[in-house]
């Protein structure tokens, strides 16, 4: 069992962990941490590696914190327009975004008010494009040291330094920027379609990580 934060469109070191376990836990408790990637990820663009950032609604206690469970989005900015015409043009001319376009579309058509429920279904809609079942298991209270899960809740800090043993793919902007490692799972979808679940498997998050 390994427990994971839901982030938005998760890097290829958290579906790494996501295809190779055999059960996963949500971990839906806890504080909302800053400078995470619950409300980023990074793809390539023609200018090489580039930060979606979802604009949140910091409300808080009077200590300036909230629980990850209550962090609303702020639909005040058009985000989702942005958001979707940047993945539009960085990969467009990827092999299967064409073949994932009316899947992930509807995302950014459809407004959220959680940040939480935002990200598990953008994790969901990976899951379908890959055949893989989402679980639906939810930590009930916040653990520093869970028991029973392997802990990779590290991964939704940005500022860790994941040590990933991936191979290169053929990326769109590849001449130009070279290989840029752990991007958004939809740079790995756009770019190996079907075969990225195969390649999830075939990665090797290094133990030392945690």
């Amino acid at each position: 069992m390994s427990i994971l934060h839901p982030t938005y469109f998760p890097n290829i070191a958290f579906f790494t962990v996501f295809a190779q376990s055999d059960a996963i836990t949500w971990e839906v408790h806890g504080n909302y941490q800053k400078q995470s990637f619950r409300n980023r990820t990074y793809i390539c663009t023609d200018r090489g590696k580039y930060m979606l950032s979802i604009p949140i609604s910091h409300l808080g206690n009077h200590n300036g914190k909230q629980l990850n469970q209550d962090v609303k989005i702020d639909n005040s900015y058009p985000w989702q327009r942005r958001h979707w015409r940047t993945l539009e043009t960085a990969y467009r001319t990827s092999p299967f975004f064409e073949y994932y376009e009316d899947d992930i579309k509807p995302l950014y058509e459809n407004e959220f008010e959680y940040l939480i429920d935002f990200n598990l279904k953008t994790i969901e809609i990976i899951c379908d494009c890959l055949q893989i079942e989402i679980p639906s298991k939810r930590t009930e209270k916040f653990e520093h040291t869970p028991e029973s899960d392997a802990d990779f809740r590290y991964l939704a800090n940005a500022k860790s330094n994941i040590q990933l043993e991936q191979e290169n793919y053929v990326q769109v902007f590849g001449d130009r920027h070279g290989f840029l490692p752990n991007l958004s799972i939809l740079d790995l979808l756009f770019n190996l379609g079907p075969s990225a679940a195969a390649y999830l498997k075939n990665t090797k998050l290094a133990t030392s990580n945690a």
